[in-house]
């Protein structure tokens, strides 16, 4: 059986790539690595691309919370700090935050991008990915409201 080694990149449709784009860059960091007609490949600065965006037929059905298929994604950052700094630079854009969670292994911000798809920029609370994994699986462990200031 296959092993996977990790999640690679994502790509999404949205309404408008040119609104899209300015969204992911002015607002949540990601640089431009390549642009072409209807579609933008984004990249965090280490790899080719970690996110895409194509431009979705004319009739496509809009993103509606609770359908099947994508929740949300998730974008790491460094720490508590620039996850604070990433929830006002939302709060400065009028994007709406839907919630701030502390996982025990992460502390988490959510919220939507302009066509409604949910995202997730999270730190991790630990120093290695076994002790993530311990507490992830830890008995009893809840979710609370993560304080951000």
């Amino acid at each position: 059986m296959v092993k996977p080694k990790q999640v690679g990149h994502l790509v999404i449709n949205v309404t408008d790539v040119d609104a899209s784009t300015k969204f992911y860059t002015d607002i949540l960091g990601f640089e431009v690595a390549v642009q072409r007609p209807g579609a933008t490949f984004l990249t965090c600065g280490e790899i080719h691309h970690d996110l895409a965006l194509f431009q979705a037929a004319d009739d496509a059905a809009p993103v509606r919370k609770g359908n099947v298929g994508l929740n949300h994604f998730a974008v790491q950052v460094e720490d508590h700090d620039s996850l604070r700094d990433l929830y006002h630079t939302l709060l400065e854009h009028d994007v709406k935050v839907d919630r701030t969670t502390d996982h025990g292994m992460t502390g988490s911000v959510y919220f939507e991008d302009p066509d409604g798809n949910g995202i997730e920029f999270y730190y991790d609370k630990f120093e290695t990915p076994e002790e993530g994994l311990a507490e992830m699986r830890r008995p009893g462990r809840q979710n609370t409201a993560l304080a951000i200031d």
